[in-house]
């Protein structure tokens, strides 16, 4: 059978009367039979418990317990859609995912109650998982037997939020056809074996955990290992006491494991590959040098409409060879960027002009936005799907990653990529984490500012770009703030939004190289002021008053 024409409740039901272990959670074990026989259960309380003409859409709000999973087969075998609810929005926000994705079922457990108390959500019903009034309501569809008869291909399976690093959250479409493919396509190319064991730890209510970690599973008969939440300090302890095989991670979650207490014995684990985005090149190799495990990095857009695979012979930095139909465009004229220049340290020369937005001209998955025609209409554009997403090509046709649209930096009429930057930064030895962001120039365009987590001397800093072979002239930042942790949004991907958005006026400290200058030093309230290009009684933090209020503004007071 085709895989395309597979559907994720065909996978479900094909677990029926499968006596292995099948799911780990907490101190509970399942078997695979007994996680299909509770998708069965659910799915038919699901079909009780729809109004009549009500679209069927479950929103799950929980963290990752045996339940998600559970309502992921549930909607599967009744040929409904999960919305999965990010627990880490707050109010108005909340409740605008929650309507929006017309959810008349919400599933949530006790925990996150206090976030749904005072918000408006008419014809919702509320379903408590880890409620006595729930194990009842759930009692008489205990002897439920999976029938995937009812589902098709073309059924939307889930409505999954973009993470919001890059601005409001839209819910991409995702069917069971598409879902099931993507699971097959995994198992085929990692090898995926059902005495494998996937480790769960990235919020399954975002594309990541559910698209590569439980769907590959689900499509392998392999086992899964839930995290309620990710703990960097419980990894290992997780990986070994569930005998995990294969783990998902997006944005920081692997610095944030290589920053735990190294121990001589941390090899001596079952994993035998990660498979995510955003880890850099020089954090791939720490974690493979430590722990002894390959970290497979790859490209995929959340809304499915392009992808990049690495494969052998793929040069260092690069995320692999781009596939039929995937082209760099210039974004304002719509023709290809010409390949990119390196220097013999593999510097790139000519960015200006080589970097461009990855498009798909050929087909592609996306399956389109729920009731958002705008956001939807940016994505599909000339009969080609834009990613907003920024690549380079070299002359052998290998795709480089250099950032979102919005991380295009402009320094003196030259366009920057936020990635390269942050790529070369991570190699500073005292950096955990590093973000690469523009904010404005007091003349025109912008002026490079880095956030660096972990710890930060000046001096050192400024040899360690002298030193880096392939930072151009225009990459080094004008501006340093140190932070003790990187703030990071829900799925752990670096929240640049809202460090752009805070710019210089941060509670931490900000270093500056002012110009002409080589050295850094402590940004005080006035250097902002000029760094702005606007006079000391007009600056951004002109309301500041007196020292106390400008160091706590994280700038200090300049020495007269």
């Amino acid at each position: 059978m085709e895989s395309r024409t597979r559907t994720v409740a065909g996978l479900v039901a094909a677990r029926w009367g499968d006596r292995r272990p099948g799911m780990w959670c907490e101190e509970r074990v399942l078997t695979h039979h007994q996680v299909a026989a509770g998708a069965a259960a659910r799915a038919a309380l699901l079909a009780d418990l729809l109004p009549a003409g009500a679209l069927p859409h479950v929103g799950v709000l929980l963290d990752n317990t045996e339940e998600f999973p559970l309502w992921l087969g549930a909607a599967a075998l009744a040929g409904a859609a999960v919305a999965g609810i990010n627990p880490t929005r707050r109010g108005a926000e909340l409740a605008r995912d929650i309507r929006h994705t017309e959810c008349p079922l919400l599933i949530t457990e006790r925990a996150h109650l206090p976030l749904l108390a005072g918000l408006e959500l008419p014809g919702v019903r509320i379903l408590v998982t880890d409620t006595r009034e729930y194990a009842a309501l759930l009692a008489p569809y205990a002897g439920a037997v999976p029938d995937p008869s009812r589902a098709a291909p073309a059924d939307r399976m889930l409505l999954y939020f973009t993470s919001g690093s890059t601005g409001a959250p839209k819910a991409a479409i995702c069917s069971q056809g598409r879902l099931a493919a993507a699971g097959e396509a995994l198992v085929r190319q990692f090898q995926v074996r059902p005495d494998d064991v996937h480790y769960v730890c990235m919020p399954m209510f975002h594309g990541n955990a559910v698209i590569a970690d439980w769907a590959p599973a689900l499509a392998a008969g392999a086992g899964v290992a839930l995290r309620r939440r990710f703990s960097a300090s419980g990894f290992l302890t997780d990986v070994r006491r569930f005998r995990a095989t294969y783990f998902t991670y997006v944005g920081r979650a692997i610095q944030y494991v290589l920053a735990t207490e190294e121990r001589p014995d941390d090899r001596d684990n079952p994993l035998r590959l990660g498979f995510g985005t955003e880890a850099g090149a020089v954090d791939a190799e720490a974690f493979a040098r430590r722990f002894g495990v390959r970290l497979v990095e790859g490209y995929g857009s959340s809304e499915g409409g392009a992808a990049v695979q690495w494969a052998p012979g793929t040069p260092k930095g690069a995320v692999g060879p781009a596939g039929p139909g995937l082209v760099v465009l210039d974004p304002a004229s719509g023709r290809e960027c010409p390949p990119a220049a390196f220097d013999a340290s593999g510097r790139l020369l000519n960015g200006d002009e080589a970097i461009g937005e990855l498009v798909n001209r050929g087909p592609n998955p996306f399956e389109g936005y729920w009731r958002n025609p705008t956001a939807e209409a940016e994505r599909r554009r000339d009969g080609a799907y834009w990613t907003g997403d920024l690549f380079y090509r070299d002359a052998d046709g290998y795709l480089y990653f250099a950032g979102r649209t919005d991380d295009r930096i402009r320094v003196d009429g030259e366009n920057l990529a936020a990635a390269m930057i942050e790529n070369i930064l991570a190699r500073y030895e005292g950096a955990q984490a590093v973000a690469v962001y523009g904010v404005p120039d007091p003349v025109t365009g912008d002026q490079v500012m880095a956030t660096v987590a972990g710890t930060f001397d000046p001096e050192g800093f400024e040899a360690f770009l002298r030193a880096q072979p392939d930072l151009g002239t225009k990459m080094a930042p004008r501006f340093v703030r140190v932070v003790e942790r990187m703030p990071v949004t829900a799925t752990n991907k670096i929240h640049r939004a809202l460090l752009r958005c805070e710019g210089l006026r941060c509670a931490d400290p900000v270093w500056w190289r002012p110009p002409g200058e080589a050295a850094y030093r402590r940004l005080t309230c006035e250097d902002a002021e000029d760094a702005a290009g606007t006079e000391h009684a007009e600056g951004p933090l002109a309301s500041a008053k007196g020292p106390s209020s400008v160091r706590r503004q994280g700038l200090e007071p300049r020495t007269r």
